[in-house]
């Protein structure tokens, strides 16, 4: 009896100890057009722009825009379409990007093309300063948005509906080299909830598995 609750409290301090290092962790996602001015830029947007989301205390998740390429490409607005975010906190970026509160425009270019349509929340979006295609997020660069949650959300929580899609981020980017511009919404990333959810259940089975060895 001594034994099995040796057991027990050994696997409730891993689980405890494990949650945290698994909401923590990073979710990298990609970008799909939504607009088609022209195949090659579509194919460099999504080849080198992602969104890293990371989760910041309790009560804010960090979106980090990231353009790891080397082809001229400019990420010049931000939109965040719902989800259980409450405004935005603070935008950071790296040397030689400049964002500010609000876009130009509203929405997402061609974001009413799409089904469901894109529609930025009320406040949740930002786009570089002028001049507005060198202070945007040009190769090697990065922009950090950080989101308050609204009373009750969590990271899960915002993980869930970025994989449902009931939460989207869109971004406009421009400076290709021919000059043109092209529109891109995330794309779902439903496999990481998996990786999460079988962590807990792995650890759950390792504690049964525990039980059945013991005398």
């Amino acid at each position: 009896m001594i034994k099995k609750r040796k057991i027990w409290i050994v696997f409730i301090i891993g689980a405890v100890c494990l949650m945290p290092a698994l909401s923590a962790q990073a979710l990298t996602l990609g970008f799909q057009s939504i607009t088609s001015n022209n195949i090659g830029n579509i194919a460099i947007g999504e080849a080198q722009l992602f969104v890293e989301v990371t989760e910041v205390g309790t009560y804010q998740v960090l979106f980090t825009f990231r353009n790891i390429g080397l082809l001229a490409s400019s990420i010049c607005d931000v939109y965040f379409d719902d989800g259980t975010l409450l405004g935005i906190a603070l935008i950071t970026s790296s040397a030689g990007v400049s964002f500010s509160l609000g876009a130009n425009p509203g929405n997402l270019p061609g974001g009413n093309e799409i089904n469901p349509p894109f529609q930025a929340t009320a406040g949740f979006l930002a786009d570089s300063n002028s001049p507005v295609q060198p202070n945007g997020v040009n190769p090697g660069e990065w922009l950090e948005i950080l989101f308050n949650l609204q009373n009750g959300g969590s990271f899960l929580h915002v993980l869930n509906e970025l994989s449902s899609g009931e939460l989207r981020i869109g971004i406009h980017v421009q400076g290709f080299a021919n000059g043109g511009s092209e529109s891109f919404v995330n794309v779902p990333e439903p496999s990481t909830l998996l990786l999460l959810g079988a962590g807990l259940v792995g650890l759950g089975l390792l504690g049964r598995r525990k039980f059945r060895t013991k005398p």
